[in-house]
């Protein structure tokens, strides 16, 4: 079976309609979130192409088949992150700042700032006195990064 556009988001289903249906996950790491075209397989062993015809990112929750009995779904694997968690606009200013002047990619829970575990990242932090914890955590989308030059 090859994948080549996704059908809608677990989130847009009623869960009547759900439980209709017989789930299978595709479990893949938020880095396989941006691949367009992989191989993958379902967590029944049933193996599948996804060949996205549209440019756009993966998400958990992406229903990439359904029928009237079936539904297969991605499922997002935890990933280690630094949850960053600033206390005012200034720490928030800094360590955006600091990060951005690294290139690291980042994501926002409410006033968390979610980051991929780097042990350098970690060390500034508590150099910086700014509050963190080091959580496995399953992200919603990809951590992409930014493309630009400096010109």
């Amino acid at each position: 079976m090859i994948i080549e556009e996704v059908v809608m988001n677990m989130n847009d289903i009623s869960p009547e309609e759900r439980s209709k249906r017989h789930i299978e996950k595709v479990h893949l790491e938020s880095a396989d979130l941006v691949k367009r075209i992989q191989r993958v397989e379902t967590d029944h062993g049933r193996e599948m192409g996804i060949r996205l015809k549209n440019p756009r990112d993966l998400e958990a929750g992406d229903i990439l088949y359904m029928d009237e009995e079936n539904i297969i779904a991605v499922e997002v694997m935890s990933d280690d992150l630094l949850i960053i968690r600033p206390r005012d606009i200034n720490e928030m200013g800094t360590i955006a700042h600091q990060l951005g002047n690294r290139h690291l990619p980042a994501q926002f829970e409410g006033d968390e700032m979610l980051v991929q575990y780097d042990y350098l990242v970690e060390e500034l932090l508590k150099q910086l006195g700014i509050p963190f914890a080091r959580e496995e955590r399953k992200v919603k989308q990809a951590f992409r990064h930014i493309g630009h030059s400096h010109e």
